[in-house]
């Protein structure tokens, strides 16, 4: 009937509360990567709970940026600027809002002269209009801290696109030896790219990779090593864990107490609700969001014909399906689920944007970061 194919499967209600599946596939059988175990035998080097010491993620090795990213991409992110939304905190000097007020850089507001006051930022001309002493106060500006979450739960590991034809340094394989390219290497590419631009600004980026939990961290810095850091943990990376979406933030809001630009890079192949506790709380720690949703053109078409044993990426059960006789209510499925994903991302003010794993990153990161940029200067000066 069919060679073997690799699957994630996951029920889903539909708003009539019946249950639906929803299947993602490959067709060829993926090589799993196995993260090097330690001496004494206790496990992977990179511990799930609670996340790797400032001592092992010093020891990070870095990773060849161009395996990810194609040459004119990394051209094209030199003239994007990442903004924040919202007002941030920080401790220098930098390109955004910061919520304390001072006298410095952009005008916010006046307020009544107080003995003490000085003289120097009083506003003369209101002064003349009104018989008031006022003072100009300004908004200062600080740098921003970029968080990079990334999915690495077993649903990442598709990808029907040849490794070869995405990769930006031509190479047929992965490091890990698979032909193809999947979600996981587009949300390496993305991270990779949004860092960039984070730390050529001159702010602070850092990378934490999920699953069932918080699987790893790369600390916030600046630092001319950390863009060749954040792709060397995701190159060398497992993708074989079940989703928790919402432990996943709870783990990484107890490491992030600043507001921060929070980017979340998934296929979002989760319980919305839990999507939507998740979001609630960063909404609540008052960062602001952006959600890449990435995924591959099989799952977006799924264009199979042949019925054959369907195998699940993160611990399913096999089945056996006739493409063809599923393909309708899938697509109905799907279309359902990603069109509420995106209505809690926009409840929240937050920004969510789908990036498919055959289409070069550049163009859509461009267009992207433009029409954001271009709502804030709105928002900011209209």
């Amino acid at each position: 009937m069919g060679s073997t194919v690799w699957i994630g499967i996951q029920a889903v209600a539909s708003r009539e509360g019946a249950a639906a599946s929803w299947v993602w596939i490959n067709r060829a059988p993926l090589a799993r990567y196995h993260p090097p175990m330690a001496t004494d035998g206790s496990g992977p080097l990179h511990p799930v709970d609670p996340p790797v010491s400032p001592a092992i993620e010093a020891a990070l090795p870095e990773g060849d940026a161009q395996l990810y990213l194609h040459p004119q991409t990394l051209a094209r992110l030199g003239s994007m600027e990442l903004r924040a939304k919202m007002i941030v905190e920080g401790v220098m000097s930098g390109a955004h809002r910061s919520p304390f007020q001072g006298f410095s850089v952009e005008f916010a507001q006046h307020r009544p002269y107080a003995p003490g006051d000085d003289i120097r930022h009083l506003d003369w001309k209101v002064f003349a209009r009104t018989d008031k002493l006022q003072l100009k106060q300004y908004q200062q500006e600080t740098n921003l801290d970029l968080v990079v979450m990334v999915d690495a739960s077993g649903s990442m590991n598709f990808g029907s696109r040849s490794f070869a034809d995405a990769s930006g340094s031509g190479r047929k394989t992965s490091p890990d030896g698979r032909p193809n390219w999947t979600k996981f290497d587009h949300a390496t590419a993305l991270a990779a790219a949004i860092s960039y631009v984070t730390l050529r600004q001159g702010d602070r980026a850092g990378l934490v990779t999920f699953a069932d939990g918080v699987l790893h961290q790369v600390r916030r810095s600046s630092s001319s090593g950390t863009w060749r850091q954040i792709v060397g943990a995701l190159s060398q990376h497992s993708v074989d864990h079940p989703t928790n979406f919402t432990k996943s933030i709870d783990q990484t809001l107890a490491k992030v107490t600043n507001r921060s630009l929070v980017a979340i890079v998934s296929d979002f192949f989760e319980d919305p609700e839990a999507i939507r506790a998740g979001l609630a709380k960063l909404r609540h720690k008052r960062h602001d969001v952006i959600c890449f949703q990435v995924l591959d053109l099989a799952e977006e078409t799924f264009d199979f014909r042949d019925a054959a044993p369907f195998v699940g990426l993160e611990g399913e059960a096999v089945l056996r399906v006739d493409p063809r006789a599923i393909r309708q209510g899938y697509l109905k499925a799907l279309r359902e689920h990603t069109e509420r994903v995106q209505r809690i991302a926009r409840g929240f003010g937050f920004d969510i944007v789908r990036v498919r794993t055959h289409d070069w990153l550049g163009p859509a990161l461009a267009s992207f970061v433009a029409r954001r940029n271009a709502q804030i200067k709105r928002s900011k000066y209209g």
